[in-house]
């Protein structure tokens, strides 16, 4: 970790999580330099486990992250737990509503014994009429009328990535560090609460002032009615395409002369945004008639030349080798517990010019079990117990083996 960016150093952490939203509040702080300590089952976290679109999710959310594989309900392993988080700064949970509180990890029962403890719940709902609902990004999406505004009239549609998911994570995130803020001053910890439903509702929420101001529902994006008159995907040569957009006068004034448009560029009822806006009806076939001869290269170039916004028409396998990441460091390369090597997408930050980055890989199975016990002040032998026992998995062998002759 990057002296840089290890703000974080010396914050302990304490994860009980699973799927994407705990795990992305985990990230946030482990990317920033806090030791992150994922408790696991014996066995690992199901979420290593998922198949299809759930495969990626445990290499995203899970580097720079220590793994303790424990058996939470044994006496032993739940002993363990306490005494890891008795000396934890924070704790992260995104277990369904009292599920940790029957096992003896609820926050009243944390607080009592560590008082300055900052325990992160990542939930469903945030407390009210629906916070005994099982709740999902999908849910959420649907509920809180993202899924609406993504897909066609008619045909609502989740966003393309996890992205209430990740979201309510980094709202996790942000809570934890404020009230570590607020601990530096007052010494007592705090329970901080982030929402699948109320983040989505909250990324609606311009949506929701629109009508409030206008007085008339917010379409669909698809059917939405541009603030723009050039702000479109445009089919170019080979079937590829590249999104423009025109966001000013003066923009439009170099957009005319980049591509001689002369007679726009002398009509004064175009001069104005919102004149131009009545006339895409007008404006738009003559701009796809026009870019449908260019190559896609050809026609960035000349864009990227006149300072205009574009970008191409991606897809997740093409970011990987992206220039602009690769040569950031926007990406950082890793191994993975699948096995292979794969470059996934650093915190989008840079503090003082320098990316956060990686200095663990994706834990194994229980990869830092015995590292993690041994800290706590266990013998060899009780770290050899616990794995003959079948009470903690891990990737290490046996502390007390001796070595192959």
């Amino acid at each position: 970790m990057n002296s840089e960016t290890g703000l974080l150093t010396g914050i302990k952490v304490v994860e009980f999580t699973h799927m994407v939203m705990g795990p992305a509040a985990g990230l946030v702080l482990a990317d920033l330099g806090a030791d992150v300590i994922k408790v696991e089952p014996v066995g690992g976290d199901k979420t290593r486990r998922l198949r299809g679109s759930g495969a990626g999710y445990f290499a995203m959310y899970n580097r720079n992250k220590k793994s303790l594989a424990i058996d939470l309900k044994s006496p032993e392993g739940k002993e363990i737990a306490l005494k890891l988080i008795d000396d934890a700064d924070v704790f992260i949970e995104n277990f369904r509503p009292g599920a940790l509180d029957s096992l003896g990890f609820g926050y009243d029962a944390l607080a009592a014994r560590n008082s300055k403890l900052i325990y992160c719940s990542e939930k469903g709902f945030l407390d009210g009429p629906y916070s005994h609902r099982t709740a999902l990004d999908e849910v959420a999406q649907m509920m809180g009328g993202l899924a609406y505004m993504t897909g066609p009239p008619g045909r609502p549609l989740r966003a393309g990535s996890s992205v209430i998911d990740v979201t309510g994570g980094m709202f996790g995130a942000i809570a934890v560090l404020a009230a570590l803020q607020d601990r530096a001053r007052t010494g007592k910890g705090r329970h901080v609460s982030a929402s699948l439903y109320e983040t989505t509702v909250f990324l609606v929420g311009q949506h929701m002032a629109q009508y409030a101001v206008t007085g008339k529902p917010a379409a669909p994006m698809p059917a939405r009615v541009s603030a723009w008159a050039v702000y479109d995907v445009f089919d170019v040569k080979n079937d590829e395409k590249v999104f423009v957009g025109v966001v000013s006068d003066t923009q439009w004034k170099a957009f005319c002369e980049a591509f001689e448009l002369t007679e726009w560029a002398k009509d004064a009822s175009l001069a104005a945004n919102n004149d131009r806006v009545a006339r895409r009806d007008e404006i738009i076939p003559q701009l796809r008639t026009l870019f449908s001869g260019f190559t896609q290269a050809e026609l960035m170039t000349k864009l990227e030349s006149t300072g205009l916004p574009f970008a191409p028409i991606q897809r997740p396998e093409d970011l990987a080798s992206d220039p602009h990441l690769v040569e950031s460091g926007g990406l950082l390369d890793m191994t993975i517990p699948e096995g292979g090597e794969i470059s996934l997408p650093a915190m989008p930050i840079a503090i003082d010019g320098a990316r956060p980055g990686l200095t663990i890989n994706p834990p194994e199975i229980g990869e830092h079990s015995v590292e993690v016990l041994k800290a706590l002040g266990l013998s060899a032998r009780e770290i050899d117990d616990l794995m003959e026992r079948g009470l903690i998995d891990t990737a290490l062998p046996s502390p007390t083996a001796q070595p192959a002759e």
